[in-house]
């Protein structure tokens, strides 16, 4: 991944986009080509050396079944949204403003183990509804469906580990624009509804002496 040093994200904005609810896109080589399945998933840290996403797939989708050839990834995107020029300080200065676009990501490396095991599958599950349902006032349990129902799902399913081996993430949140110019991102993607993108942008200023 090609990173600036002032994109190069820290130890814990890698932690916040592994460990906050979302999906990720697992791509893998296989002796047929590519093969990519956009997947929710749930951070392990306890698995190897850099920990392991867990997640799942139909039985039906071949990505399981195909082996992967060398290190799979599995790409994790954060926030994002476009960065209108408009909103800069620096416009009204000198104009030499251009769009852009703010994002956070991660592309995780590892080896790919696959879990056709009903009791791995179902504590992943569990832990991913878990993870998802937690803000929710009254949260969804697996328990809340009919035991037969849930063992008929859990059989169309398989679990898939990637076991990481490394990661490269990166964190383009308008750090290399001024404090007037970031203030003015914040604003505009506030006035946008797209809170997460400015809180991402807000918690990158460098911190105030």
């Amino acid at each position: 991944m090609y990173t600036p040093a002032h994109f190069e994200a820290g130890p814990d904005a890698v932690q916040e986009l592994l460990t906050r609810p979302g999906a990720a896109n697992l791509v893998t080589m296989t002796s047929g080509g590519l093969l990519a399945t956009l997947l929710p998933f749930v951070y392990d840290p306890s698995v190897g050396e850099h920990g392991a996403l867990h997640t799942h797939v139909a039985r039906n989708n071949p990505q399981w079944s195909e082996p992967a050839i060398g290190e799979s990834l599995m790409i994790v995107q954060g926030a994002d949204a476009y960065i209108s020029p408009s909103w800069y300080a620096s416009k009204a200065e000198h104009g030499r403003v251009v769009p852009t676009w703010n994002y956070s990501t991660a592309h995780v490396y590892g080896r790919l183990i696959i879990h056709d095991d009903p009791a791995w599958i179902a504590g992943q599950v569990r832990r991913l509804t878990n993870a998802n349902e937690a803000d929710f006032e009254h949260p969804w349990s697996v328990d809340d469906a009919p035991e037969r129902y849930i063992s008929g799902q859990l059989r169309a399913i398989v679990g898939i580990e990637l076991v990481i081996t490394r990661i490269e993430a990166k964190t383009k949140l308008s750090q290399n624009r001024s404090a007037a110019d970031v203030a003015g991102v914040v604003a505009g993607l506030s006035a946008r509804g797209a809170t997460e993108s400015a809180a991402d942008v807000e918690g990158a200023r460098p911190a105030r002496a």
